[in-house]
């Protein structure tokens, strides 16, 4: 791999900790008992992960005392307001750079300024300061759940959420790819197209397609597509992108019985999160495929517990598990 002055290690390397962030503005969540149903997923999420490791979750210090009753004593609050639950676009990503830890940091705009970010834009900076580690600006707008790196110098993304004026006006595609492979620590990107404004993110490659390995992909499919369905068709685009360039593939079913079948509920196998010594993943109530996905990430991280937990409501609100994590570096 090329030498680069930072450099993401994988998701699966060790940790010291994990961020999560806590869903508190009724601006975004106007609904309160789905909100509260939402905080409860995260609480769940937060205690699961921290069986194997630290977790600290962010939240405005007025939400300490609600808190703290539904966590476990592993997971350590801190003071910073939030509006949403959304670590993996709004944390900060952590990078190493010689013997210390950095902020390579990518800016959070709301996912082009669709929901509001006030505080949210700042969490990065508000870690960076609580950590006592330095921000290096990656010159980007975007999300870190828009790509996907092996940490061996290969990196996924769609087009569809970072080559887009609400993000990066007036650059071009390899201009972004330039400053997210500096940020990352890579050395080759392989773009898909992806499907842009038919979901707040602008289709993030992490609910499609995730690496495991050097070069190993795991990646969620329709057993049987619709060619009426843009997310479909999208998601074959970047399959075939995916095969073309040599990337070893999974690929493992959707969910087809789902608790939940609403058509903009996100059901993804590949939004887990790799911790110490576990996955965290989703399970759907549909036996079959939770089975064949279990099975899966159990032949790609072996050694590892796979722990699985009902997260409907982070699907209903558009992501998954993944989505609402974000790794510091051991």
């Amino acid at each position: 791999m090329a030498s680069q002055s930072r450099y993401v290690p994988p998701e699966e390397a060790p940790h010291r900790a994990t961020i999560m962030m806590w869903p508190a503005s009724q601006r975004v969540h106007s609904d309160q008992t789905f909100l509260r149903i939402l905080q409860d997923t995260i609480a769940d999420i937060a205690n699961a992960i921290a069986d194997f490791e630290p977790v600290y979750l962010i939240a405005d210090a007025s939400l300490h005392n609600a808190i703290r009753p539904k966590v476990t004593t592993e997971v350590t609050l801190w003071d910073i307001p939030t509006e949403d639950l959304w670590a993996r676009d709004a944390g900060p990503l952590l990078a190493k750079r010689g013997d210390d830890l950095v902020v390579s940091h990518i800016a959070f705009n709301g996912w082009g300024r669709k929901q509001i970010h006030a505080h949210d834009s700042q969490i990065a900076a508000h870690v960076a300061d609580r950590l006592g580690v330095d921000m290096v600006t990656s010159g980007l707008t975007g999300e870190p759940g828009g790509v996907d790196h092996d940490g061996h110098g290969l990196m996924i993304a769609h087009e569809s959420s970072w080559v887009i004026d609400n993000r990066n006006p007036g650059m071009s595609r390899d201009m972004i790819e330039a400053r997210l492979l500096a940020a990352y620590g890579a050395d080759r990107m392989i773009w898909s197209p992806g499907l842009k404004g038919e979901d707040i993110t602008d289709y993030h490659i992490d609910s499609l397609a995730r690496f495991t390995g050097p070069g190993k992909v795991l990646m969620n499919l329709p057993d049987n597509p619709e060619r009426r369905d843009p997310f479909h068709t999208a998601a074959l685009q970047t399959y075939r992108t995916l095969r073309d360039a040599n990337v070893q593939i999974e690929v493992i079913p959707e969910p087809t019985r789902a608790r939940v079948s609403n058509y903009d509920f996100v059901a993804s196998y590949a939004n887990y999160y790799a911790c110490n010594g576990a996955i965290i993943a989703a399970q759907f109530g549909d036996a079959e495929t939770d089975a064949i996905a279990v099975d899966a990430l159990k032949r790609h991280y072996p050694g590892r517990a796979i722990i699985t937990l009902n997260v409907d409501p982070l699907g209903e609100a558009g992501g998954g598990i993944h989505c609402a994590t974000q790794q510091i570096p051991l």
